[in-house]
C-alpha cells in the first residue's frame, strides 16, 4: 500500500533462503525452508497521488470548468512523457505498480528457487526477456515452425484444419474462441466464437470515408511491407502482399458489427447446435475445429455475429490460397514482433504504438518484459505482488467502505420515483446478491503445468499462450468457478461481471487518489468509493440491467419502467454527444454509455454513502480551506485526470467504451445538485445541468 503522503518505500531487495540453524547430531535434521522471496519496501520515497491543493488552478471558476480547475495546473506542469499515451492518476499508479513488479522481477531472476515455483517462472520468464543478445540472435527461429506450417497448406480445404492446429497452440488469429458462461445459465460454461481478425482497432479504420484513417490505411500497408520485408519477402513482393492483407482485412470489416452494436449482449449471444453451424458455414467444419481442440462435442456454443461468419466462410471458397497465406504469414509475425529480434520489435512500435497512437518513445525493455509477464501470467506473478504489496488493514477497510455503498444503493433503489414496486423488487433482489472481490483471489490458480525456461523470450510467451488458452478450453461444458478472477492483483483497474454479478478491485488500486486507509471521508469516498459504486452501477446500467441476479440474460423490467429508464439513459447519450474532444471530433455518447450511466450512479451512491458515514452531528474538519463535499468531488476529478496524445485521443473517441477523463470529470456532477450546492453554483453555470437537462437514473 502507498501512502498519500510521502513516506519511505522501499524497492530495496533481499533474498532469504531460510535454510536454519544445523541441528544437534541427536535430532533428524529438519528439511530446509522453502526460499522465500523478500522485497523491503522501506527505502525509496515515491510522490504522493493525492489531492492537493497547491494543484488546483485559481484562475479556473470550478463552476465554469471542474477539470480545469482541479487539472489544469497539473496537466500543464506533467506532460505526456515520451514512452506514454496517456498520462495521469491511471498511469502515474501504474508506474508505481511497475516499479515494485520490476524488484520482485529482478529478484527473483537473482535468486535459486525450485524447479516449478512461481519464483522460478518469473525469474526465467525475466532473464529470458532481459536478455537481448540471445532474443537478437534467434531472429525468426522461435515462429519457423509456425511459418513452414503455413507454407504446407495445400489448398483452401485443408485451411481449416491449419487454423484448428493454430487455435490448439493458443494463436488464434481468425475469431476469437472461449470459453464463458452461458448467458442463459451462468452455473455453466459454454463456448463462443464471435467476429474478429482485424489488424486496426475498428472496422471503422477500414471503411470509413475520413481523412485521418485513410492515412492509417496507407501507413497500415506500409508497416505490412516491412514485415514481410523484414521476414526475407522482395520490396515488389511485400508491396503487392501488403494490399492482400487490407484487401482481405476490409473484407471481414464489412461483414462485421460496430462497437456500439456490439454493446448489446443479444448480439453477442447466439446459441446454435453444432449441426446448425456446420450447416451455416459449409466450408467451415465446426465438428471438426472442436475437435482438432480436444474439445467434446458440445449440444450447443454460441456462434454469434452470423453476418461475420458467413462472409468469413465465402472467403475460405474465393479468397485465393495465397493469399490467405499472406494474411496468416503477416499475421503470426506481426503477433510474434515484440517478443523477436529488434528490427521486428521496432516495426511493432512503429505503426501500432507511433502511428496510431502517438507514441514517441519505446519504453524501457523491463516494462516491456513486465508487460509480456503480466499478460502471460499475470495471476501467478501477482501472489508474489501481493505479498509485498497490499497489507491487510486495506482489504479491511475496502470491505466497510463495500458495506456503505451496498447500503446508500439500496436506499436509492428502494426511494426511486419512476420506478414501480414489481420492477423494484427484482432490481434489489440483484442487489442483495451483488459479489465483491477486494485485493487478490482468495483461491490462486494452478500454473504447475507451465514450464517457463531461460532459453527463449518468445518460446515462454507461446508456451504460456498455449497452456492459457488450454485451461480457458478446459472449461468448457464444466461450472462456473465463481472464485475466479478476471484480471491480476497487480492491474491498475476494477470490473463488473454480469455473469457472476460481482464487482471486483485489484490490490494495484487500492492507492491515492483513489484508496488511502488513512485519508479523510471524502477523499476515500469521492476516490475508491465511487469507483465501488461505479462497478455496483454496472449491474444496472443499459445493458447490465439486461442481466437478472443469478447472472443471467433475462428481462426483469416491465414494460413501462424499462421505457422510462431508457428515456433517462437518452438523455446522458445526448449529454455525452454534445462534449467536443477535439475540432469537429465528438465524444460517442452511446458507445460510453454504459460507463457514463455507472458513472453518475457511482457518484451519487458514493456521496450518499459518504454522508451515512458522517452521520447528523459530523463537524466539517475543512481540510486545506476545502468541505468535505468540496473535496469528495475534487477527487472524483483528480481520478480522471488524464492527458493524452492526439493520436491516443482521436483512437479513444473511436473504439473505447469510456468517455475521455476530462469528460467524465465534469459528467456527472454537473447533474448533482450536492456539486453545485457545494461550489455555490448558479443555474446557467456551464457546470450546472437543471430542469430537462438534468440527468436522474439511479
Amino acid at each position: 500500500m502507498f501512502p498519500s503522503k510521502s513516506k519511505p518505500l522501499a524497492l530495496a531487495v533481499a533474498i532469504s533462503l531460510g535454510l536454519g540453524a544445523c541441528q544437534p547430531a541427536s535430532e533428524a535434521p529438519e528439511a530446509p525452508a522453502r526460499p522465500k522471496l523478500v522485497v523491503d519496501l522501506s527505502a525509496v520515497t515515491l510522490q504522493p497521488i493525492s489531492l492537493r491543493a497547491e494543484d488546483l488552478d485559481p484562475s479556473v471558476e470550478a463552476c465554469r470548468d471542474f477539470n480545469g480547475f482541479v487539472n489544469s495546473k497539473w496537466l500543464a506542469a506533467n506532460p505526456v512523457p515520451g514512452d506514454r499515451t496517456t498520462w495521469g492518476a491511471f498511469a502515474l499508479l501504474g508506474e508505481r505498480s511497475l516499479e515494485v513488479q520490476h524488484q520482485i522481477a529482478r529478484a527473483a531472476a537473482a535468486g535459486q528457487w525450485p524447479a516449478g515455483s512461481m519464483e522460478q517462472k518469473v525469474g526465467d520468464f525475466f532473464a529470458a526477456g532481459m536478455d537481448e543478445a540471445a532474443v537478437e540472435a534467434a531472429g525468426l527461429a522461435p515462429i519457423q515452425a509456425e511459418l513452414d506450417g503455413i507454407a504446407a497448406i495445400a489448398s483452401n480445404a485443408n485451411i481449416p484444419a491449419y487454423l484448428g492446429e493454430a487455435y490448439a497452440r493458443g494463436q488464434g488469429m481468425l475469431f476469437p474462441f472461449f470459453a464463458m458462461a452461458d448467458y442463459n445459465d451462468s452455473s455453466v460454461n459454454i463456448a463462443y466464437a464471435i467476429q474478429g481478425g482485424l489488424s486496426l482497432p475498428e472496422r471503422g479504420y477500414y471503411i470509413e470515408d475520413r481523412e485521418d484513417f485513410a492515412r492509417i490505411r496507407e501507413a497500415f500497408k506500409q508497416h505490412v511491407a516491412r514485415v514481410l520485408t523484414l521476414a526475407g519477402a522482395d520490396e515488389a513482393t511485400a508491396s503487392t502482399q501488403a494490399e492482400q492483407v487490407l484487401a482481405f482485412e476490409t473484407r471481414l470489416a464489412q461483414a462485421s458489427l460496430g462497437r456500439v452494436e456490439m454493446r448489446d449482449p443479444a448480439r453477442r449471444y447466439r446459441p446454435v447446435t453444432l449441426a446448425e453451424a456446420d450447416a451455416s458455414t459449409p466450408n467451415f467444419s465446426w465438428t471438426a475445429f472442436f475437435a482438432a481442440l480436444d474439445v467434446p462435442a458440445p449440444e450447443k456454443f454460441s456462434l454469434a455475429t452470423p453476418e461475420f461468419f458467413a462472409e468469413m466462410d465465402e472467403m475460405l471458397a474465393e479468397v485465393p490460397l495465397e493469399q490467405w497465406q499472406t494474411w496468416l504469414r503477416f499475421r503470426t509475425i506481426d503477433g510474434a514482433s515484440p517478443y523477436l529480434s529488434s528490427a521486428f520489435e521496432q516495426a511493432n512500435f512503429d505503426f501500432y504504438r507511433k502511428t496510431l497512437a502517438g507514441q514517441q518513445e519505446m519504453q524501457p525493455r523491463w516494462k516491456r518484459v513486465l508487460t509480456a509477464l503480466n499478460m502471460s501470467m499475470g495471476e501467478g506473478f501477482g501472489q508474489l505482488y501481493v505479498e509485498q504489496a497490499f497489507p491487510p488493514e486495506s482489504k479491511a477497510k475496502m470491505e466497510q467502505l463495500v458495506g456503505n455503498l451496498r447500503e446508500a444503493l439500496r436506499a436509492r433503489i428502494e426511494n426511486l420515483e419512476w420506478m414501480g414496486e414489481e420492477t423494484k423488487a427484482r432490481a434489489l433482489e440483484k442487489w442483495s446478491t451483488f459479489t465483491p472481490k477486494i485485493g487478490y483471489p482468495d483461491k490462486w490458480r494452478d500454473w504447475s503445468g507451465l514450464r517457463i525456461g531461460r532459453d527463449s523470450y518468445a518460446g515462454n510467451v507461446m508456451a504460456a499462450a498455449a497452456f492459457n488458452y488450454r485451461w480457458n478450453l478446459d472449461k468448457i461444458g464444466k461450472p462456473v468457478d465463481r472464485s475466479e478472477w478476471g484480471m491480476s492483483p497487480q492491474t491498475v483497474n476494477a470490473y463488473y461481471r454480469a455473469t457472476a454479478n460481482e464487482i471486483v478491485f485489484p490490490a494495484a488500486i487500492l492507492q491515492p487518489p483513489f484508496f488511502d486507509p488513512d485519508a479523510d471521508d471524502a477523499l476515500n469516498y469521492g476516490g475508491i468509493g465511487a469507483v465501488i459504486g461505479h462497478e455496483m452501477l454496472h449491474g444496472f446500467d443499459d445493458q447490465g440491467s439486461k442481466f437478472d441476479a443469478a447472472g443471467n440474460m433475462a428481462n426483469w423490467w416491465t414494460e413501462e419502467d424499462r421505457r422510462r429508464f431508457e428515456a433517462r439513459a437518452d438523455k446522458l447519450a445526448e449529454q455525452f454527444s454534445g462534449y467536443e474532444a477535439l475540432p469537429g471530433l465528438f465524444v460517442n455518447g452511446r458507445l460510453g454509455l454504459g460507463e457514463n450511466i455507472a458513472d453518475l450512479g457511482g457518484v451519487t451512491v458514493a456521496y450518499d454513502a459518504m454522508k451515512r458515514a458522517q452521520g447528523e452531528r459530523f463537524s466539517d474538519p475543512m481540510v486545506e480551506g476545502f468541505s468535505q463535499d468540496q473535496r469528495f468531488f475534487m477527487n472524483w476529478a483528480t481520478v480522471w485526470r488524464i492527458a493524452f496524445t492526439e493520436a491516443q485521443l482521436r483512437q479513444q473517441l473511436q473504439v473505447g467504451p469510456h468517455s475521455p477523463g476530462m469528460f467524465r470529470a465534469i459528467g456527472a456532477p454537473s447533474n448533482l445538485p450536492a456539486f453545485a450546492e457545494a461550489f455555490g453554483c448558479k443555474e446557467g453555470d456551464p457546470m450546472v445541468r437543471s430542469g430537462e437537462q438534468r440527468v436522474v437514473i439511479w
